[in-house]
């Protein structure tokens, strides 16, 4: 008889570990889950369900729905209807408004519980990331948009633009004074279109970043002090920063120009507003757990758990502007090109980085454009 091994026995008898309870399993999942009994009220929520409702569980389900959100909340209107469905019931990019002025977009999952008629789960998926990702697949696109433009214009207008204003400066050497001043009136035209043009000649440059290993603190630390003896001359500075955040993957050059070009529109914004001596610029960093992109044409997907925040408190981009802030050509200044912005978008998507713009709602209204940026290998 051939005796089983040794190690063999150990293995058929190791004990296999217990299953979690449902408390466990429920408050493991990273999206807000709730159990309903058959008069809606509130009997499970998961740690996920506390955080997004900022409310504990004991509270969640003694409050309920009233203590939450408004009586006409669309949520309330969506369960009415679930109820009808002998299945699961889905709705996406629902906004939601809280008691208290929060909103937020999300998508709303509600299914049934099984050997318990009348119960049902709801799980609600915010939609920030994923619009936030979707937006910055449209900004690649405009500036995939603008490069062809720019090589276009840079091409067939600036070799006519000096054969203009080199035949104005002739015939200024023989005009009267009238005709000087159109002359000049004609330079300063070409000069100004010139200027256009070169601008819109930074969206061509596609060479490959040199990216390496750097601190994101002293790139922001030099930023503000160029911004202090310039563009934000008299603007108060407030610095937010986790100490412990590992270098970024990037261009030095290039990521100064980012937060440099992001410092201006914010002082500008501020310039806006009454009582402008209040302004106020933030420059917040932090680690962001979790946020994975996919590589365009490949499996891959990339870690982007850098946060870069310059917040202001300036009055914002105009709502019908908002999610055209990124887009070339697009402005709510009276002088503005609309170029800036739009070069910030190509830099940080040549990092493979996102940038979001997004609006406070709090007592002070803030804007905030952020910055997610991949961290350098640690190897």
């Amino acid at each position: 008889m051939i005796m089983p091994k040794l190690s063999s026995l150990r293995r058929s008898v190791t004990p296999q570990p217990a299953i979690p309870e449902l408390g466990d399993l429920l408050n493991a999942l990273p999206t807000p889950m709730l159990v309903l009994d058959g008069d809606d009220r509130i009997r499970l929520a998961n740690t996920a369900a506390e955080t997004f409702f900022n409310t504990s569980a004991s509270l969640l389900a003694e409050r309920g729905w009233a203590g939450l959100l408004p009586a006409d909340s669309p949520l309330i209107g969506l369960l009415d209807e679930a109820r009808d469905m002998a299945g699961g019931y889905a709705a996406y990019d629902v906004e939601l408004s809280f008691v208290g002025g929060r909103t937020t977009r999300v998508d709303v999952l509600v299914g049934p519980v099984a050997d318990a008629p009348g119960w049902r789960t709801i799980s609600l998926q915010t939609r920030s990331v994923a619009l936030m990702v979707d937006r910055q697949m449209v900004h690649q696109g405009a500036a995939r948009s603008a490069v062809g433009v720019a090589a276009l214009l840079a091409h067939e207008i600036k070799n006519p633009l000096s054969g203009i204003r080199g035949a104005a400066q002739l015939l200024a050497q023989n005009a009267d004074s009238d005709g000087e001043e159109l002359t000049e009136l004609i330079c300063t035209e070409v000069d100004r279109i010139t200027r256009l043009v070169d601008r819109m000649e930074d969206f061509t440059d596609t060479r490959p970043l040199a990216r390496a290993p750097e601190n994101i603190h002293a790139i922001l630390g030099h930023v503000r002090r160029v911004a202090e003896q310039g563009v934000a001359r008299g603007i108060t500075f407030r610095e937010r920063y986790d100490p412990s955040l590992p270098d970024v993957m990037g261009d030095h050059d290039a990521l100064v120009q980012i937060f440099l070009n992001l410092v201006k529109n914010a002082a500008e914004a501020i310039g806006q507003t009454e009582g402008s001596a209040r302004g106020e610029i933030m420059m917040t960093t932090a680690y962001r757990h979790g946020l994975r992109v996919a590589v365009r044409g490949s499996a891959r997907r990339i870690s982007l758990p850098l946060e870069v925040c310059i917040i202001d408190n300036g009055p914002g981009a105009p709502a019908e502007l908002a999610d055209h802030l990124f887009d070339p050509f697009v402005t709510s200044k009276r002088n503005g090109g609309g170029l800036g912005l739009a070069l910030v978008a190509k830099i940080v998507g040549d990092h493979g980085g996102i940038i979001e713009y997004d609006r406070t709602h709090d007592a002070e209204p803030r804007t905030v454009l952020r910055v997610l940026l991949p961290m350098a290998d640690a190897r």
